[in-house]
């Protein structure tokens, strides 16, 4: 296996304001695009040709990543002009693919922080002669993902869409969002209209006898779909729970990038990031959180578990947990914004005007 597809084209709308000005893939964790962990941990598996799917805000990522050349990979770019899903945007970019018909062709979402062992993956799908092969994971509560039981082999017998009842509650893997296709699988997947795979491509497969085996790894895994989401995943990328090749220095309980300017004295706990040209002023409190390049975080504010957007301002003692501030949002001194706030790109809050709490 030598190449993959890599699912970005989403409008991220769980992250915004997040992905108002950039694609999900390309908002900083670990104080780099989240799409460059997954291309570095496709290129230690031995990925050397990648395509992006790409649509929304498409524009924004070969300026980035170019040729590839950096990442010691070669990529290339397919836009979708209208949005195809998941099983469309793997047919639409076929043609750029080079591996012969029983071939295996490695496809990730572009939203999934992930250990999986990549190497694993593709052997049971060579060792089994399986069509498709898929990451299963378990979680304690399905009902929001789609189950996909297997017998003792570990085939597929089943796709069960988000189940609600306990009756509907046959297993607990759930479908991890990774997958190797036999090369000449990819191109049965219908041409030119939206796809899923989830609904429509598995399900047809297995009902016309093709082999779907299901990998079970239970490592770290971690759907970035919203915001409270995708911050861990970025203290976990520090901290060294999630596995990245790609974090650029040595993981900890901090991450600062060369530009940026913290305080002597502030405190920078739980994987907290603090990105180029960012600064923190003197006793700032921060645990757990992402502050993007060129936000300002003011002296004795505290900030727990929440994502400081692009040249977002943060006034003196104001106090943040679980907040999303989007890219150019100025926040005044003496507010407290808690769990599951989100201010959106270049809002501006004066000071002491939003408190859960007294201010005395």
């Amino acid at each position: 296996m030598t190449e993959a597809i890599l699912l970005v084209g989403g409008k991220g709308t769980r992250l915004r304001p997040l992905t108002v000005n950039t694609p999900k893939p390309m908002v900083p964790a670990a104080g780099v695009p989240f799409l460059t962990h997954q291309l570095a941990r496709a290129r230690a598996a031995g990925v050397e040709h990648i395509v992006l799917a790409t649509s929304y805000l498409a524009e924004v990522f070969e300026p980035y990543f170019g040729d590839g050349s950096g990442l010691g990979l070669h990529i290339e770019y397919v836009t979708e002009e209208e949005p195809l899903g998941t099983g469309g945007a793997i047919r639409n970019v076929a043609a750029r693919l080079r591996s012969g018909p029983d071939e295996p062709v490695l496809i990730f979402n572009g939203d999934i922080l992930t250990g999986l062992d990549i190497r694993a993956l593709v052997a049971t799908h060579e060792t089994t002669g399986a069509d498709v092969s898929l990451h299963l994971t378990r979680v304690e509560d399905p009902r929001a993902y789609g189950l996909v039981p297997t017998d003792a082999t570990g085939r597929v017998t089943a796709f069960l869409e988000k189940p609600q009842t306990p009756e509907e509650i046959v297993t607990d893997q759930i479908n991890a969002g990774a997958y190797v296709f036999r090369r000449s699988v990819i191109d049965t997947i219908p041409a030119g209209r939206p796809v899923s795979v989830e609904r429509e491509t598995f399900p047809e497969l297995l009902a016309t006898g093709a082999h779907l085996q299901g990998m079970v790894d239970s490592t770290y895994w971690l759907d970035l779909g919203t915001p409270q989401a995708f911050v861990r995943g970025s203290a976990d990328l520090v901290l060294g729970r999630a596995p990245s090749p790609a974090v650029p220095g040595r993981c900890g309980d901090r991450l600062v990038l060369p530009t940026a300017r913290v305080a002597p004295d502030a405190k920078l706990t739980g994987g907290t990031v603090v990105g180029d040209g960012a600064r923190i002023g003197e006793g700032a409190r921060i645990t757990g959180s992402t502050i993007l390049s060129g936000a300002v975080v003011e002296p004795g504010a505290v900030i727990t578990d929440s994502l400081i957007g692009t040249r977002a301002h943060i006034g003196e003692r104001t106090i943040l947990s679980g907040a999303v501030i989007g890219d150019g949002a100025v926040v005044g001194p003496d507010n407290e914004l808690r769990e599951g706030v989100r201010v959106w790109c270049e809002a501006k809050i004066p000071a002491g005007a939003l408190r859960f709490s007294s201010d005395q």
